[in-house]
């Protein structure tokens, strides 16, 4: 019999708040984290829109040995791991004792492999690019400095699947748990936000140029959307079999119900419609299956909508297919982070979670002019105070890759 996945620990470094409670705020007050970088302007971006974040200071907390490892993201998800483990009352005693897994998000880590490559040929002397450009230019390094600072010794593997990085590895961390494999695994998954990770993206006019008024650029759904904005920083959420969870008298906060993914098996950036379809109807084929769940239990989905005029109107074509006649509240709160990337699938279930637990679902920001070419969306353009015990979160990235989770309320 599959075993159940519950969550017991959340920890968030965002631009809405660097804990669970600034962050609840901040969606409910409908705060938007994105203004805008006058250093990416000075690089040439056609784009200086991003969110705002300050890289942790981790000196007293970590010593030199192991910041040396750490590159922007690494610092992002130490600081909201140590959140989720101390909600999740997993102090280092209890972890050292036992096999936890760990499975996060990343996809890119861009500075350190410009700066290694920048003194190289600068200096002429690759002694001098140091051990850490090696740890620190690793997709893995998320995991590898994790999972040695912890002493994590269950699973140690980087899910590397672009901007649905994060929600794949909490999928598959359930699925470990599910077949008995893993009692606890830390899933998450973290984006650095320094300007040579996107410079790419800038290029090819993937950004919002709505300079004049930062906080109204990332506009998902809206008729009147020109781009996403990138955003980034770290989501931790701890999974847990939920047997083990009660017997040592963990917090359960939420439950896993189930997990689909799937492929569009089309062109490398531009999504289609069937692939995030079939994404959805196999997240709710599989709770139905497991828990009984039926279509209208969805009280909330959150988009991955980014903002951009492809993208939103083909996964709200996706939604409207799948749940047919069920109208569920819909939004993306990426109108208020912008695009948090590899780390948006976990952050955007801690920010679901958080809506659930305190009866409301966040504004869709700067949702003024719904788009007629989009199937009508139950999308509430201001806060609605609301009940409901079970959400839907998508996400999609580059190459087609999609992941929908559905959570309920415990």
């Amino acid at each position: 019999m599959e075993k159940r996945v519950v969550i017991t620990g959340m920890g968030i470094y965002s631009c809405l708040g660097k804990t669970l409670d600034e962050v609840r705020d901040s969606l409910y007050n409908g705060v938007s984290g994105i203004v805008l970088d006058q250093e990416r302007k000075d690089l040439g971006f056609r784009s200086g829109l991003t969110s705002k974040l300050e890289v942790p200071d981790l000196k007293g907390q970590l010593s030199r040995g192991q910041r040396v490892f750490m590159p922007e993201p690494a610092k992002y998800a130490y600081a909201a791991t140590a959140d989720a483990l101390k909600q999740a009352k997993l102090d280092q005693d209890y972890i050292d004792a036992h096999e936890i897994g760990l499975l996060y998000g990343n996809d890119s880590t861009a500075e350190p492999v410009y700066k290694s490559v920048e003194t190289m040929f600068r200096k002429k002397n690759t002694t001098l690019i140091g051990s850490g450009g090696i740890f620190q230019s690793m997709n893995s390094t998320v995991t590898m400095n994790l999972g040695c600072i912890f002493h994590l010794k269950g699973i140690n593997l980087t899910v590397s699947g672009a901007c649905a990085s994060s929600s794949h590895a909490i999928g598959l961390g359930a699925l470990l748990i599910k077949n008995g494999l893993q009692n606890i695994v830390v899933c998450g998954g973290a984006q650095e936000v320094n300007p040579y990770a996107v410079g790419s993206f800038d290029g090819i006019s993937a950004f919002s140029v709505r300079e004049s008024d930062p906080t109204a650029a990332s506009r998902p759904f809206d008729k009147d959307r020109d781009g996403l904005v990138p955003g980034g920083g770290a989501a931790t959420v701890i999974i847990e079999e939920y047997e083990h969870a009660v017997k040592r008298g963990a917090p359960i906060i939420a439950e896993i119900v189930s997990w689909g993914f799937s492929s569009n098996g089309d062109h490398i950036s531009s999504p289609n419609v069937a692939g995030p379809a079939k994404s959805l109807e196999y997240a709710l084929l599989h709770a139905k299956e497991s828990h009984g769940l039926n279509v209208n239990e969805i009280g909330y989905v959150n988009a991955h909508a980014t903002s951009t005029h492809i993208g939103d109107m083909n996964e709200a074509k996706a939604i409207d297919q799948i749940l047919g006649a069920h109208k569920p509240y819909v939004t993306s709160t990426k109108s208020q982070t912008g695009h948090e990337m590899w780390m948006a699938g976990a952050s955007e279930v801690i920010y679901s979670t958080l809506m659930m637990k305190n009866d409301f679902v966040a504004a869709n920001l700067n949702f003024n002019t719904p788009d007629p070419e989009l199937p009508a969306l139950n999308i509430p353009g201001e806060r609605v105070a609301t009940h409901f015990d079970t959400f839907l979160s998508n996400s999609f990235g580059f190459g087609g890759t999609n992941s929908t989770i559905i959570v309920r309320n415990l």
